[in-house]
């Protein structure tokens, strides 16, 4: 067999998924992310490690930006092929680029105009990574896979992609390889999803392949906490209104916040909670709040019940949908506690921003984290303890209560990737560790060659391997 792949992402890192594989004289990029902690930021603006205009195919396991968000980078340096993805994933990864190429253009507008008044030079060019014509270039190029089909991507090699219980729409995506007389499968994890999280159905399991690239975010830990996600988040919320101060509520416009909106409104139904108004601030997470409607189909049957009983958690009251920047501005002078959910996720651009330096330094705010904060990113100096974060160039002290529910997560932890693997019935060839930070994807590399006696191993960035 005569088979590649190079990790040119995700390799002891969190963000900017990106798997190369060469075969059959056929090339594919298996996700192709953007870079998220700053000290590998640089990565984005480096020459692709394959040629864009020779590469055939691109499949996409979800919409975050870290496993979709360099597509147009791609397109713009020449690539023509197809993007494959669930239904779903297209229609949210394109409201996603779109986002992201509108954020590039504003930041590096305003980087520019800063370090001008500053007398400062950028280390990074102050012109976009990619804009908005880069991104809408990327829709045509979107080939619709239904989960469980099997398309044909190249003479002989054929992929299927498998529900990943990660986001609406993820995927866990299945590569077979032939040939001659011999067959090679690779499945490609995705984000792990967790069991029985609300909305999505549990993660699909598998009982044989040769190969595993499978992610390790949480690889090296359990989640936390003994309280379940309502009962923190009610906690929360009653010691906010007692403070008198606002939540602000650093998220994902993808999956997180139409979650919170699902704990919310069973706790206001319950009236386990103070009725309060809370602003959905996020124009990406409104217009993918809209496709998750859509896709009702997709959902478990706990939601499915939900919105037969006319209990949608999108529409219920005080939840209010916040689109324009003025609109945004005058949640400013609203007095009394209010709940603002704003991207992104891991505060490292949009509307968030500007709620912290607002919310921030006053002590009777509360600013509540429900995802994962990767290193190097603002979100995760604040987690840190940070007394002082600079935002925008400017200087804010860190005043706010700082608060954390980790069972929002929407990645399996360690033991639920043990028990993703648990199904197969033939040991892997090998597994490769990806999509976590080393400490993280080293040591769930020794947990599970120790509990299993499967070969493992932790890819550096750029690495080449050749498959048996």
């Amino acid at each position: 067999m005569d088979i590649n792949i190079t990790f040119m992402g995700a390799a002891r890192g969190v963000t900017g998924s990106r798997y190369l594989i060469e075969a059959n004289n056929t090339t594919i990029l298996v996700d192709c992310g953007l870079y998220q902690e700053r000290e590998f930021q640089h990565r984005n603006w480096e020459p692709f490690r394959c040629a864009p205009d020779k590469l055939h195919a691109v499949l996409i396991t979800h919409a975050h930006l870290d496993h979709s968000g360099l597509l147009p980078k791609l397109v713009n340096e020449g690539f023509k092929g197809r993007v494959y993805c669930t239904p779903a994933t297209a229609d949210i990864t394109k409201i996603i680029l779109l986002d992201s190429a509108h954020i590039q253009e504003e930041d590096a507008a305003y980087k520019k105009k800063r370090h001008i008044r500053e007398g400062k030079k950028s280390p990074y060019p102050e012109i976009p990574l990619y804009t908005v014509a880069d991104a809408e270039a990327t829709f045509p190029l979107f080939t619709d896979v239904e989960y469980n089909n099997t398309i044909e991507i190249g003479p002989g090699i054929e992929a299927t992609f498998f529900d990943a219980g990660h986001v609406l729409g993820s995927a866990m995506i299945r590569i077979r390889i032939i040939q001659g007389e011999e067959k090679r499968s690779i499945v490609f994890s995705g984000d792990i999803g967790r069991w029985n999280r609300p909305m999505l159905h549990d993660p699909r399991m598998f009982r044989y392949t040769d190969y595993i690239v499978m992610e390790s975010t949480y690889g090296d830990r359990l989640h936390e906490g003994t309280k379940d996600i309502s009962e923190e988040l009610a906690d929360i919320v009653k010691t906010a209104f007692d403070a008198g101060g606002n939540i602000i509520v650093p998220s994902f416009a993808l999956q997180r916040a139409q979650e919170i909106l699902y704990y919310l409104n069973i706790l206001l139904m319950k009236k386990r909670i103070p009725a309060m108004d809370v602003f959905l601030d996020s124009p990406m997470a409104i217009k993918i709040t809209e496709v998750f409607k859509r896709y009702s189909n997709l959902f478990d049957r706990d939601m499915k019940e939900l919105l037969q009983e006319h209990h949608s958690p999108f529409d219920f009251p005080g939840l209010k949908m916040v689109e324009t920047v003025d609109e945004s501005k005058a949640l400013n002078a609203i007095k009394g506690t209010i709940m603002i959910i704003a991207g992104s996720g891991m505060c490292t651009g949009g509307r968030i921003k500007h709620h912290l330096i607002n919310n921030i330094s006053r002590p009777e705010c509360t600013v509540l984290f429900v995802g994962y904060q990767a290193i190097g990113t603002l979100g995760r100096q604040i987690l840190d303890g940070a007394k002082t974060v600079r935002i925008h160039g400017q200087q804010c002290p860190v005043r706010a209560r700082i608060d954390h529910i980790h069972g929002f997560s929407a990645h399996a932890d360690r033991d639920d990737l043990i028990k993703w693997l648990s199904k197969l019935e033939v040991h892997p060839k090998r597994i490769f560790i990806t999509h976590g930070e080393t400490t993280s994807a080293e040591q769930f590399g020794k947990f599970l060659n120790e509990k299993t006696g499967y070969e493992t191993l932790v890819p550096d960035y750029g690495t080449t391997v050749r498959l048996e």
